[in-house]
């Protein structure tokens, strides 16, 4: 029996990030994706090299030590980031998850490290086979939440590990590999927006490329907050498999967007300008038989053209005003986030958007839209939402602008930007009671379990916010 793997993987921006940082590989032998994370370009350039150092496992067999290879190449990636960091000091708080399987045959061997998942579908049952390194799973663990409430917690991007450059403790396991088996490999961008139900129920039809197909679209239709990158890996019992490996995301270089849905989301992101394109004028020259210009024809075409460029330019100048004005976006003003009406950028020095509302937001997370200069509404108890209430990784995306469209597509932005990026309130340290008589034979080890994971997570601006 020869077993051996057929694979699809795919990668999107999403309809909101600005550029792709999910990084993704998958051979005859190697299945490896990798979600960058650390600002714009930053966070793509640590999975590409990570992917890149990785991507010779797939040139020769495994042999028996699969672990051993997988954990030597990773720490050698994640020494290439480090090297990357030293030259570009800039670079400085990059990282990347990553979670990769090198086949060999019978049995494969798996690394993990952060918040990407792999999933296997055995006998029509889908199962997460790795655990998400990150604080809310760390709680689901501890029996302090539960799975329904770590879905929806605030803090459930906080990662715990990945790799930066910095010594990370790697997941590594070997697993028994069985004909029929059906492995997923996915970014946040997709377990955070589909169910597992809905992702067992499509994962059960199909072959691997409609079923990556299907899993980028539905990801897509649920708005799309986050890059979203997936392999679906088919072992089957043949003489020969795929051979040819596949690059997608950041690592490919290339722009492999899927079509937008058709929803508020998919419509918002439609409306990202271009690049442009550099535009390339022939100028020509032409004269009467004896070389000689008609000076009093000249002269009157010369008014007439000015004339047209003078109705085209007023005639450009109002429709563009139209067209600016009837738009809006969720973007920054004065470090504060708001709803901007206009386009990003400017004309001639003329800025070419104002800010429409601000968004005041009490201690429970919901949101009063605001003009500029006024402060609350009477009996509402909110404070003016800043860059730096949301969570880091998003700051940068604001400030960029984020793509919406109709005022309510600008506000039902900002809304999925408070559900899913939103810094939890800083708690206020509450000094210690005093045991009681009854307690004195407590030990002060107890009395003090669990208080320094928590006081280590009050940073205000980057894992707590201090607006109420």
């Amino acid at each position: 029996m020869t077993l051996v793997l057929r694979y699809a993987a795919r990668s999107d921006r999403g309809l909101v990030r600005a550029n792709n940082e999910d990084s993704v590989y998958a051979g005859a032998r190697l299945l490896a994706l990798a979600d960058g994370m650390g600002g714009h370009a930053a966070g793509e350039i640590a999975s590409q090299l990570i992917i890149s150092t990785l991507a010779h496992l797939d040139e020769d067999e495994p042999g028996g030590d699969l672990i051993g290879k997988l954990a030597a190449a990773t720490r050698a990636g994640n020494e290439t980031i480090a090297q990357q960091v030293e030259e570009e000091p800039e670079l400085e708080g990059m990282g990347t998850t990553l979670t990769a399987i090198l086949f060999g045959g019978s049995k494969l061997g798996l690394v993990h490290v952060g918040d990407s998942r792999a999933y296997l579908m055995r006998d029509g049952s889908l199962t997460q086979i790795t655990r998400d390194d990150t604080y809310v799973q760390s709680l689901v663990d501890a029996g302090k939440l539960s799975a329904d409430e770590a879905h929806s917690h605030p803090q459930r991007s906080l990662i715990m590990r990945a790799l930066t450059g910095n010594d990370v403790e790697l997941t590594l396991t070997v697993r028994e590999v069985r004909v029929g088996d059906r492995y997923l490999l996915c970014s946040d961008g997709l377990s955070d927006v589909v169910s597992e139900e809905t992702i067992a129920n499509t994962l059960s039809e199909g072959d691997q490329n409609k079923a990556a197909d299907r899993l980028i679209e539905l990801a897509l239709r649920s708005g799309g907050p986050d890059n979203v990158t997936v392999i679906v890996a088919d072992v089957i019992d043949v003489d020969y498999g795929q051979s040819r490996p596949i690059l997608a995301g950041a690592v490919s270089g290339k722009n492999e967007d899927t079509p937008l849905p058709n929803t508020s989301a998919g419509r918002a992101a439609a409306m990202r300008p271009p690049k442009a394109e550099p535009r390339r004028v022939t100028v020509t020259e032409s004269s009467t038989p004896n070389g000689t210009q008609p000076k009093r024809s000249n002269r009157l075409w010369r008014w007439v053209s000015l004339a047209a460029v003078l109705i085209l330019l007023v005639t450009g100048v109002i429709v563009a005003r139209t067209v600016i004005r009837s738009n809006f976006y969720v973007g920054e003003s004065d470090e504060h986030v708001a709803i901007m009406r206009g386009v990003s950028g400017s004309f001639l020095g003329i800025p070419l958007q104002e800010v429409d509302t601000l968004g005041c937001v009490d201690s429970e997370g919901d949101i009063t839209h605001v003009s500029p200069g006024e402060s609350a509404p009477p009996g509402v108890d909110c404070s003016i939402l800043t860059l730096n209430d949301l969570v880091p990784s998003a700051r940068e995306q604001v400030r960029i602008g984020l793509p919406a469209g109709k005022r309510d597509e600008a506000e039902q932005q900002l809304n999925q930007l408070l559900s899913n990026e939103l810094l939890p309130l800083c708690q206020a340290p509450t000094a210690p009671t005093g045991p009681s008589v009854d307690d004195e034979t407590e030990t002060d080890e107890e009395s003090t379990i669990g208080l320094p994971e928590l006081s280590q997570l009050q940073i205000p601006g980057s894992t707590c916010r201090t607006s109420s």
